[in-house]
């Protein structure tokens, strides 16, 4: 990898380690126990300001080195994590990112205009450090400032007593205490970090019952190199944690110390009870001596990787020896790990790694795919006239194939939608801190997967609904204690499959719509004739007009309606639909049902005279026979109404019916309708190809694909197609209610 290569993939990496930042921030005070989040802000920090330092990027360090000086503090207790720090340290990613974003575009400091964003952030940060200088700091249990009093040192060894690394402690030590063996680099502090800033976070794991400090490595007055750290340490521990959790401590200064985790002896049995309870695969696929080792936690995966380095460079010893030589592991565990090696058979799992593709080329392949789809159609078409049987086997095996690319080459476009859900937290964050309202931000579903492009295009509208539940849905909170609500308001985004399509769902526990309102707005501006009566979903549908809304005063954020219509024409475009239900008092829910891809679908072709239409085969329920004609667009499906379209009458198709006529039972969400059609024509996979502008009026069509002929079906629009038959179901409805009883 060039240099060039390795500054695109730190960027990219940096923009994965800043919504980890954000997405840990925002939850750190919800958790119970913050140490993990706090670590892993801590450790996004830390890598981004270490890889930037590799590429010369000194800008991005000097800033991110102060944050990370906060976020040393915060583990240390120093500094309390509130919501000020959070929203401090949010801002601080932020600039990081626009940081960031400055070297991707070949800036190698930063101008004006990030320096002076910088300043009030840097002042904060700077102003958090001064207060946690003034403020004590706590030690560990029983650990003696280094370089004080001499302190009794662990196991009996004599304070400055230089211990070698791997030499093992003293025969009378404590068999419940962890020892620890720790050699500091002389580039620690050159390198930004604090050797005592360890040693206390340490101290949160368990007691450090005894600790000696060794100077042994501390040259003469004249030589010493006050930027250099010559110190050492023998700890004594006693913790439930484990050993991974103990040299997860020193996560950060790995690379400029020494450090040597034996465990008591109290843990070597428990140790081989886990070996023996190994089954036949490792949850990584693999049963080699060392990763039975990693895999019950007697060692580490660094310890496995160094004492695997110093075989490929020419130890003689078998992997068990080496570490036990080492000190890594006691004997016993060696040898248990040694006699289940020989029970199970040694195999190895296929490695699960993931691959960046450019998002045009992923777009290319399902375009080819498309085609081949349509070539193979054609194919097939042409073989039914040769009457050729292995020619037809030949096709019928292709058509099979194909099948499974095209799931294969959408499978690889379909995307987790919990990105596109985690990003509004922050949102929600800021947005409740400058409107005044305690807001939380519910997630469901976010494993729903569905097609990148879709993702793409639904965060904008999905923004506005957000927003809209924030700034006019959730109510104040004297007005929510009035009516008997928490203080605290709750916006929920949930997500779903239903129907070969995807349902998201943004609801509040606000006020809800006031129906009267929006008639009154509605009469006002000739929307309704007075004194019409409309169904509730009718009225709720009125603020998707264009301009309307019912806000008495429009903010900056949003307005009840404002917008809404660009939100609706967003949703339509993507073939999808946008509904609205809402119970005054108890809240609002606006339901957007999606299309899961844009390029290709199941079909089911039917046929009304010459013309050949698709309908989206997971929308269809069933298809029976149409019989006898009343002359009303409805009939009696197993004792329920069921209201139908004629597609003939509705896009005008010459020519009389035939003799037998079928309906298609459709369901879109929890409706269902019927379509009376002349001919079934069966299953066919769908190449969606959108309709040209001139054709972009025609209603109850949502884009147009190509048959085997080379002949153009069309594609029906089943929300429109739906909205058309419910106000036929309404009709039927009132005619039953006025007909005489």
């Amino acid at each position: 990898m060039n240099m060039e290569q390795a500054l695109q993939a730190f960027i990219a990496e940096s923009g994965e380690l800043l919504e980890d930042m954000e997405r840990a921030l925002l939850g750190v005070l919800q958790e119970d126990e913050p140490s993990d989040a706090v670590n892993a802000i801590f450790r996004a920090a830390h890598t981004i300001k270490g890889s930037a330092g590799l590429f010369g990027l000194d800008f991005i360090v000097d800033f991110t080195h102060v944050a990370e000086s906060v976020l040393d503090k915060v583990r240390d207790g120093a500094i309390t994590l509130d919501e000020s720090v959070v929203a401090l340290l949010l801002a601080c990613a932020d600039h990081t990112g626009r940081l960031v974003a400055a070297a991707a575009a070949g800036q190698t400091e930063a101008d004006a205009q990030l320096l002076a964003d910088a300043q009030p952030l840097l002042e904060g940060l700077n102003r958090l450090l001064a207060d946690a200088a003034g403020a004590p700091h706590p030690a560990p249990a029983s650990a003696p400032v280094p370089g004080g009093a001499a302190a009794e040192a662990p196991y009996g060894m004599p304070v400055g007593h230089a211990a070698s690394p791997l030499r093992p402690p003293p025969a009378g030590r404590a068999p419940d205490h962890w020892h620890i063996s720790l050699r500091f680099g002389k580039d620690v502090l050159r390198n930004g970090m604090d050797p005592l800033s360890f040693l206390r976070y340490l101290g949160k794991l368990g007691t450090i019952t005894a600790i000696a400090t060794l100077a042994d490595e501390l040259p003469g007055l004249a030589e010493m190199d006050a930027e250099s750290c010559y110190l050492g340490f023998e700890i004594a521990l006693r913790s439930s944690a484990t050993k991974a959790a103990i040299e997860g401590t020193f996560e950060f200064v790995l690379d400029d110390c020494v450090v040597h985790i034996l465990p008591p002896d109290s843990e070597v049995s428990r140790y081989i009870d886990l070996i023996d309870s190994l089954g036949p695969r490792s949850d990584d696929g693999t049963l080699r001596l060392g990763e039975i080792l990693v895999h019950c936690g007697s060692l580490t995966r660094r310890e496995l990787n160094e004492a695997l380095h110093l075989q490929h460079s020419g130890a003689t010893e078998p992997l068990g020896q080496l570490l036990v030589e080492q000190r890594r592991v006691q004997q016993p565990v060696v040898e248990a790990a040694l006699v289940r090696q020989k029970q199970i058979k040694d195999t190895r799992a296929a490695d699960h790694q993931s691959v960046r593709v450019d998002a045009e080329k992923l777009d290319r392949l399902v375009d080819l795919v498309g085609e081949l789809i349509t070539a193979t159609a054609s194919a097939t078409q042409a073989g039914r006239h040769v009457q050729n049987v292995a020619l037809q086997e030949a096709h019928s095996t292709l058509n099979g194939l194909v099948q499974e690319i095209r799931d294969s080459a959408l499978q690889l476009r379909m995307v987790r939608i919990g990105a596109t859900f985690n990003r509004f937290q922050r949102m929600v964050h800021d947005v409740s801190r400058e409107i005044g309202k305690d807001i939380v931000l519910q997630v469901r579903g976010e494993d729903t997967e569905l097609d990148k492009t879709v993702i793409e295009k639904i965060a904008d509208p999905l923004t506005h609904l957000v927003r809209n539940s924030m700034d006019h849905g959730i109510e104040p909170a004297a007005l929510r204690a009035e009516r008997g609500k928490p203080a605290w308001g709750t916006v929920s985004l949930n997500a779903y499959h239903d129907s070969g399509s995807i349902v998201i769902e943004v609801s509040d526990d606000g006020g809800g719509l006031s129906r009267e309102r929006i008639l009154a707005k509605a009469v006002e501006r000739g929307l309704v004739d007075a004194g019409k009566t409309l169904p509730d979903d009718e009225v709720y549908d009125l603020v998707f007009e264009p301009g309307f809304s019912t806000a008495e005063q429009i903010t900056n954020l949003s307005g009840r309606g404002v917008g809404m219509d660009v939100v609706k024409r967003n949703i339509t475009a993507l073939r999808g639909t946008v509904t609205l239900d809402s119970r005054p008092g108890l809240g609002t829910k606006t339901t957007v049902r999606l299309p899961l891809t844009l390029a290709i679908i199941n079909g089911f072709q039917v046929a009304v005279g010459r013309s050949v239409f698709v309908l989206p085969l997971d929308a269809i329920e069933e298809c029976i026979e149409f019989r006898g004609d009343s002359g009303h667009d409805y009939t009696e499906l197993r004792g329920r109404v069921l209201p139908f379209i004629r597609l003939r009458t509705l896009f005008h198709v010459p020519g009389a019916a035939g003799s037998r006529q079928s309906i298609v039972v459709v369901r879109e969400g929890a409706q269902r309708f019927g379509l009376i059609v002349d001919r079934l024509l069966g299953e066919a996979q769908a190449v969606i190809k959108p309709l040209a502008q001139m054709f972009a009026h025609l209603q109850g069509i949502s884009g147009s694909s190509i048959l085997g002929t080379g002949e153009v079906a069309l594609i029906l629009d089943i929300p429109a197609l739906a909205a058309r038959a419910g106000a036929v179901q309404r009709s039927a409805a009132d005619t039953a209610g006025a007909a005489p009883h």
